[in-house]
């Protein structure tokens, strides 16, 4: 490695160490920037919709970050730091029944009524036609995450790992709600 990636990684431990929440958060910010610059150019959206990135990196930076930073505390101290495979599946079954179609809706209204600026009726009517999509897809993808995650990612990484993941995840939301967007224009 590099010596100037080694130090980046380096400070970058350093700080998840001294600061957890707040790196995890910054984290969550500059991933869902790039989750949605992708977005954006997949679409084919010609010039970068500024506002839109903005906002997105606020989501991750005020709501994914710290959110994912409570939750995997919270879990490791339920459970009592155990890692063995029963306690891995009640953990990845916990989160994908409480905090998986919480957050998919909770990104789904965000994403309506804050980015776009759509009317709630519209965005509710939205969410009624996509959020079932969105959610079995989800239960598709996530619980294999959640297992990774649980049984081979010490604490401190377990949401940096999940906003890597969350990442491409994001491109597929952005896509779904854009998709959404273009049925109803």
């Amino acid at each position: 490695m590099g010596s100037i990636a080694k130090k980046g990684l380096q400070h970058y431990l350093l700080q998840l160490q001294q600061h957890p929440l707040r790196t995890k958060a910054i984290t969550a910010g500059v991933l869902s920037a790039i989750s949605d610059i992708v977005a954006q150019k997949i679409t084919g959206i010609q010039k970068l919709q500024v506002r839109r990135l903005l906002l997105k990196v606020l989501f991750g930076v005020a709501y994914l970050g710290p959110f994912g930073h409570f939750l995997h505390l919270l879990l490791d101290k339920l459970f009592k730091g155990k890692r063995d495979k029963t306690t891995v599946a009640k953990k990845v079954l916990l989160e994908q029944v409480t905090s998986s179609p919480w957050n998919n809706l909770l990104f789904m209204v965000y994403y309506g009524l804050v980015v776009e600026s759509r009317p709630w009726i519209q965005v509710k009517s939205n969410i009624k036609r996509e959020y079932p999509k969105v959610q079995y897809t989800a239960w598709a993808f996530w619980p294999v995450v959640g297992w990774v995650n649980h049984l081979y990612v010490p604490l401190q990484f377990r949401v940096i790992f999940h906003s890597i993941i969350a990442c491409c995840w994001g491109i597929f939301l952005n896509l779904r709600a854009r998709s959404m967007v273009l049925k109803k224009a």
